[in-house]
């Protein structure tokens, strides 16, 4: 007896023969049915045993025959045998085991239950073993699915009549219910007697009782489910790829998902090439004609290094009539061609290189699938068959054209995405400023980054010059992102440029800005209801003579502000609503910047992420601005590496580093000019006078009628007190008049005959610019003299 089976273990006659053909073991059983005592025959030939020559015996699957063989006695016994070739228990090579049934000698009880099974006939496939799970019966379905006959099987155990570790669990299945008396299911996948492939069984072992409800034995029915366990297989393929395919907006990342998906659980090697839409108008044909350019998306194979491709992702080539993917594509449909059937020849002679790698890997069936959606031909996914025997039936065919048809809804999604994305992109990048301009009051550096998932948003920035060597900075952010963001972006960055040249006050622009989006809020709604436009925005205006700067804010975040020598801080500036609310006031405040103060001006996606709150980012931008005082654009670099992932952002991103600097008291001059018109001749003289101190006699009579003339204009037609300002840096020459009147000059075209009417026609011809501005005051005229030629553009006209 054994641990594993209490009974006698001398029903079954085993021997164990060695490679060489000595025998190694001989049991109980083998010395009942031949006679032949252990001690007599182990460690001799086998052969001597034999009546006639040996059987050659196979080493890849397991033999069985009947032998004459010579009983102790000298008759001759006809065996009939079964033999398994398996590895030695110490893995010193391998050794064939040999088994067969030792007769009972008893015969069977009247009320034997074994006898009584009445389903012998049945075609599902039932075996009966008794209580010492030795076979009794099985039908003839059995004995096919065995490949074993049920008079030469009788007596065997399970795990000697089926070889494998799924034999083992049904035998521990088979024993739990002798023991138990309760049925027991069991799912396992094995090969039948004689079969290469295997199959799906669902075992179902029951007891069997005789009349007084003792268990006599055990009943096994084999119900073969392979077409089940294959339909669930697929379903849940299928359904795995629904999750495992389109998990990003990126054409190339779904393709090779696709391919991941299909390996090995379809196809040993799969490659994926799309067609380029450029070449067909920048949409995919509804139907493509031979050649055809297809572009390598991605391809895999159960073989590292994916060996079997001819050229690597990103390439591309022209497929001519013949090839699988150009007759899938033409054909519009799937086509499975094999070696065996003979129509794979045709695919194989239109390259050579191809050629090589299916004799080389042994290529024997291949299915070609075109990536369709929403009627557009987006290109062709070709299945690969050399490792797995069998090729593609009709249940691969549907399986993959299933997979491939979700894969290519997600590619065109991606597809379509990448389009919006890059119109959105090159939308943004137009609208915003190639470059930053040069001013005397500050150096300026900026980036914009688009959201890594989302793409573009509204987000935005500006430097704009304003009249006397002021400058005004702005950053914003429309709400959402696209196409639609991008245009509202245009328009706002487009407004505050022109509210920005009448030089309105902070706290003024945001009102009319706030103005503005409500009116887009309104234009983009439907059906009587008001659209989701909605903005944040900042905006600072720096004076170099002053060294000021006056800012206001509505809803965005403050600038963080490094002085020179000094530690980043955040400027304390009223919060103010968001752009789109209407009816709330903005306020502006006013602080003053040392020479070299850097100003950071940014949106929140910026020190905003899932990971941390504004508070931790803000503490990041401030290490991150402190750590080098050197150039702007290093500093935007640093900054950008420091608080953004290296997948990039969730939301995008808009940086503006602006350095201030102050223009020297000497080269500022002011004059209170008297109410008496008398007294402009001497006002022209102290200008020529200045001029010629800071070396720029060249632009003396120029500045001189500019001069005469606002002047003239602003003792006759404005308030007193009244004061002329000259500022210049190394290109610009700005005559400012200002006084206490609020009413503004318009420029004018003269009549004919009329007297007056042509002193600002004057000044706009003989200045670069002139304008206007209000202040709390009242108003100041200036107009802006170039210091330098310009023969090749013509002035700018003022406002």
């Amino acid at each position: 007896m054994s641990r594993v089976y209490p009974f006698d273990e001398a029903a079954t006659a085993r021997a164990v023969i060695d490679d060489d053909g000595t025998l190694v073991e001989w049991n109980e059983g083998a010395r009942r049915l031949l006679g032949h005592p252990a001690d007599a025959v182990v460690g001799r030939p086998a052969a001597r045993l034999l009546i006639g020559p040996a059987p050659t015996l196979p080493r890849d699957s397991r033999w069985q025959g009947t032998l004459a063989v010579r009983h102790l006695d000298g008759h001759r016994v006809d065996l009939w045998l079964l033999a398994r070739y398996r590895p030695a228990p110490d893995g010193a090579g391998n050794r064939w085991v040999l088994f067969a049934p030792v007769p009972r000698t008893e015969p069977p009880a009247a009320d034997d239950p074994l006898g009584e099974a009445g389903l012998l006939q049945s075609p599902c496939a039932i075996a009966v073993y008794d209580e010492e799970l030795r076979l009794r019966r099985m039908n003839d379905a059995m004995s096919v699915v065995s490949g074993l006959p049920e008079d030469h099987a009788r007596g065997l155990r399970f795990t000697e009549l089926v070889d494998g570790p799924q034999s083992e669990e049904l035998a521990r299945g088979m024993r739990e219910v002798l023991a138990t008396g309760r049925p027991l299911d069991v799912r396992t996948f094995m090969r039948a007697g004689g079969e290469s492939r295997a199959h799906a069984w669902l075992a179902r072992m029951a007891p069997v009782r005789d009349r007084a409800g003792r268990v006599r034995g055990v009943c096994l029915a084999a119900h073969d489910v392979s077409d089940s366990h294959r339909a669930r297989q697929r379903l849940q393929l299928v359904n795995e790829a629904s999750m495992r395919i389109g998990t990003t907006l990126d054409v190339t990342r779904t393709a090779q998902e696709l391919a991941d998906m299909c390996v090995p659980a379809l196809a040993d090697f799969v490659t994926i090439d799309l067609l380029d839409p450029e070449e067909y108008g920048g949409e995919p044909p509804a139907r493509v004609a031979t050649p055809v350019t297809l572009r390598r998306a991605a391809h895999r194979s159960v073989l590292d290094g994916v060996p079997e491709a001819v050229m690597e992702p990103g390439r591309t080539e022209r497929y001519p009539s013949g090839s699988p993917q150009a007759d899938s594509l033409t054909a519009g449909h799937t086509i499975i061609a094999s070696r065996t059937a003979g129509d794979m020849s045709p695919w194989t002679d239109w390259n050579s290189a191809r050629t090589r790698q299916v004799r080389a890997f042994g290529i024997h069936s291949t299915m070609s699938v075109p990536v369709r959606a929403r009627g557009l031909t987006l290109g062709v996914a070709v299945f690969t068959r050399h490792r797995r025997p069998d090729g593609f039936d009709a249940d691969d065919r549907m399986l993959a054209e299933e997979i491939t048809a979700r894969a290519a809804v997600c590619i065109d999604n991606a597809r379509r995405y990448s389009r919006e994305r890059e119109t959105a992109l090159a939308l943004q990048r137009s609208l915003l400023p190639r470059t930053l301009p040069r001013t005397a009051a500050l150096q300026a550096s900026s980036r914009y980054l688009p959201a890594a998932r989302a793409g573009v948003g509204g987000d935005w920035f500006d430097v704009i010059p304003l009249s006397g060597l002021r400058v005004a900075m702005v950053v914003g952010d429309v709400v959402g992102h696209g196409v639609q963001a991008s245009a509202a972006m245009g328009r706002m960055r487009t407004a505050v440029r022109t509210l920005a040249d009448i030089d309105l006050a902070p706290d003024e622009l945001l009102t009319h800005l706030d103005d503005l989006v409500m009116r887009l809020a309104e234009e983009t709604g439907r059906d009587g209801s008001t659209g989701e436009v909605g903005a944040t925005c900042l905006y600072a205006v720096y004076d170099p003579v002053s060294r000021r700067c006056t800012l206001a804010r509505a809803g965005h975040p403050p600038p963080v502000v490094l002085p020179p020598g000094g530690r980043p801080h955040q400027l304390d500036l009223p919060a103010g609503p968001p752009l789109g609310l209407g009816g709330l006031p903005f306020e502006s405040a006013e602080v003053e910047l040392a020479e070299g103060t850097v100003l950071a001006l940014y949106t929140d996606g910026l020190v905003k992420s899932r990971d941390r709150d504004g508070d931790a980012g803000r503490a990041m931008l401030f290490e991150a601005l402190s750590a080098g005082a050197g150039s702007l654009d290093l500093s935007c670099d640093r900054i950008l590496r420091t608080l953004l992932p290296s997948g990039g952002a969730a939301d995008d991103v808009a940086l503006l580093l602006a350095r201030t600097q102050g223009l020297p008291a000497s080269q500022v001059v002011t004059w209170d000019i008297p109410a008496d018109p008398a007294l402009v001749a001497p006002i022209r003289k102290q200008v020529v006078e200045q001029l010629d101190v800071w070396g720029l006699s060249e632009a003396s009579f120029t500045a001189e009628l500019v001069v005469s003339e606002l002047v003239t204009n602003a003792i006759r037609y404005g308030a007193h007190p009244i004061r002329l300002r000259l500022i210049h840096d190394a290109a610009t020459l700005i005559c400012e008049v200002s006084d206490t009147s609020h009413t503004a000059p318009h420029l004018r075209r003269a009549k004919t005959f009329d007297e007056g009417g042509r002193g600002l026609l004057l000044v706009a011809q003989l200045t670069q610019r002139w304008g206007s501005r209000h202040t709390g005051e009242g108003k100041t005229i200036w107009a802006e003299l170039p210091l330098f030629e310009e023969d090749d553009q013509p002035p700018v006209r003022g406002s």
